[in-house]
């Protein structure tokens, strides 16, 4: 089983920056590299929506149309943690947000759907007030 526990986040107003953290571990767990990472958020009465993801060796990285440009997502493998850094927030961005990993090799690109990913964090919550 891998753990994945996200921190950070909180509260920010309309312009402002937050940065959720995403750290790896775990009995099965094999090196950071070896997992294409993503992030997800789910909004209340929305489903839960692809937000950005990397690949293992940090080469391919892809974004949700709304947030590029605003959201940068990056990965310190040593570290065992990802991050995304959201700038420029907008109350549309209020949602929990999950750290999911993919066991993959690590020149592939990630995967942007949700059902690829096997190992998900309990979440943390991002909200923006207007």
């Amino acid at each position: 089983q891998v753990q994945l526990v996200e921190s950070g986040g909180g509260l920010a107003q309309t312009g402002g920056s937050l940065r959720v953290s995403c750290a790896a571990s775990g009995r099965t767990f094999s090196g950071l590299e070896n997992y294409a990472m993503a992030w997800f958020r789910q909004a209340p009465e929305k489903e839960r929506e692809f937000v950005a993801a990397i690949s293992g060796n940090g080469a391919h990285t892809n974004y949700l149309d709304t947030v590029k440009g605003r959201f940068t997502i990056s990965r310190d493998n040593a570290a065992n943690t990802v991050f995304l850094q959201m700038d420029n927030l907008q109350p549309e961005d209020t949602a929990n947000y999950y750290c999911a990993a993919d066991f993959r090799p690590a020149i592939r690109p990630p995967a942007t759907v949700a059902r690829n990913y096997d190992y998900w964090g309990q979440g943390i919550q991002v909200t923006v007030s207007s």
